[in-house]
């Protein structure tokens, strides 16, 4: 019985291209070194003594990079192509990480933090936009999935391995780390993956659905990106408000955090790859995975009310997770589906600035909310923004249905 479910799992890896496992390693090492991210604003808070308010700055500052660096990603990506930019924006990155440790000051974090995002983050569209070039079409969800697999594989390492850094050489160490990883990361795709400039196909999974030629027509897509955005803010309270959370309400230490986000990582890891393969098999509605996840999200914030017992955290970080592998795969497939030949990076691009630009609001309200008021009154509010979502992610559902009978 072990042995079939075995094989039915290494199943699910079957059929990859070459060039979709080096993209996978590559991602691995990348995610597995940035661990300055996850404890940024610890870093910021904790080591830099930075006010509630500052740290907020500078988390604006962060998803603003992200915003920007998104849409030159994709913008470029279809005008010089994929491949150059994910070169560019790693190895810049990389050098990137080796200097922001030594800028302290406000402004110049700003600034730096700002400059770091923008390119780092045109790394994610043209990423994406390689997927639909290097995946066989039957495989691209998969691809997608076993992407998002690499990063959580990384996710279990690096939060871990980075809460021991902190406590045994300091923050500092961690910037170190991540300039090296971005920098090996590229190198190894650089040397084993051939530019391959041609899309030969739309990437559209449904040739029946009247989808837009125009990415500025596509109403389904606009109103979905509202809650795409949605489920990225819920998600992003683990980087900022959460993460303080942990040590003002019930003491944790950076490695605890750094445990509670790699239990995250390993349950995605053996569950996600499964679940999407069979939500495809089976054909099941895309976005309704996603509203659905969406759901799971905003109940998990509901639950740090409970702040009386440790344990919630753990059964908090369970429905965030599954929130997560309903979420995350299923609305980065739902985006690729509208693409048409030519617009893809278009595509990809405004779909990541939509959780960019979820990093712009998710730390700085939460932490608003909190120096205001209280961190319980943080999780009532966004919680109630995750059903708004999800009412929000029914009503794409609806639209889609509306669109298919055209």
């Amino acid at each position: 019985m072990f042995k079939n479910a075995f094989r039915k799992y290494i199943n699910n890896f079957r059929g990859f291209t070459r060039e979709i496992w080096i993209l996978t390693l590559i991602t691995f090492i990348n995610r597995a070194g940035t661990m300055v991210f996850p404890f940024l604003s610890k870093y910021l808070k904790e080591d830099l003594h930075f006010s509630y308010r500052e740290v907020a700055a500078i988390m604006v500052c962060f998803g603003l990079g992200s915003m920007v660096g998104s849409w030159l990603g994709g913008k470029l990506s279809d005008k010089i192509g994929f491949y150059r930019i994910m070169v560019f924006s790693l190895f810049t990155s990389g050098l990137g990480f080796l200097i922001l440790q030594f800028i302290t000051s406000f402004v110049g974090l700003c600034i730096g933090i700002f400059s770091m995002m923008v390119i780092a983050d045109m790394f994610r569209p043209a990423m994406f936009v390689s997927l639909g070039v290097y995946a066989k079409p039957e495989n691209r969800a998969r691809a997608l999935t076993l992407v998002r697999l690499a990063i959580n594989l990384g996710f279990i390492a690096g939060p871990a391995l980075g809460g021991l850094i902190i406590m045994e050489m300091g923050y500092q160490s961690l910037f170190w780390v991540d300039g090296a990883t971005c920098i090996i990361a590229i190198f190894i795709f650089w040397f084993k993956v051939k530019e391959k400039k041609k899309v030969t196909e739309v990437l559209t999974e449904n040739s029946d659905t009247a989808i837009p030629n125009s990415i500025f027509k596509d109403k389904p897509f606009w109103i979905f990106l509202s809650t795409c955005t949605i489920s990225g803010v819920l998600f992003f309270q683990l980087f900022s408000p959460i993460s303080l959370y942990h040590k003002v309400q019930f003491n944790l230490t950076e490695l605890q955090t750094g445990l509670l986000l790699t239990m995250n990582g390993i349950i995605i890891f053996f569950l996600e790859m499964p679940i999407v393969s069979y939500v495809e098999r089976k054909k099941i509605d895309k976005v309704k995975m996603v509203t659905y996840g969406t759901l799971l999200m905003s109940i998990s914030l509901f639950l740090l009310i409970i702040n009386s017992w440790a344990g919630i955290l753990i059964i908090m970080m369970l429905f965030m997770t599954f929130g997560e592998i309903l979420t995350f795969p299923f609305s980065n497939s739902f985006a690729m589906s509208r693409a048409t030949k030519g617009n893809e990076g278009k595509y990809m691009a405004i779909f990541t600035m939509s959780y960019s630009f979820a990093q712009i609001l998710s730390g700085p309200i939460g932490l608003e909310i909190i120096r205001d008021f209280s961190y319980q009154t943080n999780w009532i509010v966004m919680g109630s923004i995750g059903l708004l979502g999800t009412i929000i992610g029914f009503w794409v559902i609806k639209l889609v249905k509306q669109e298919n009978r055209i």
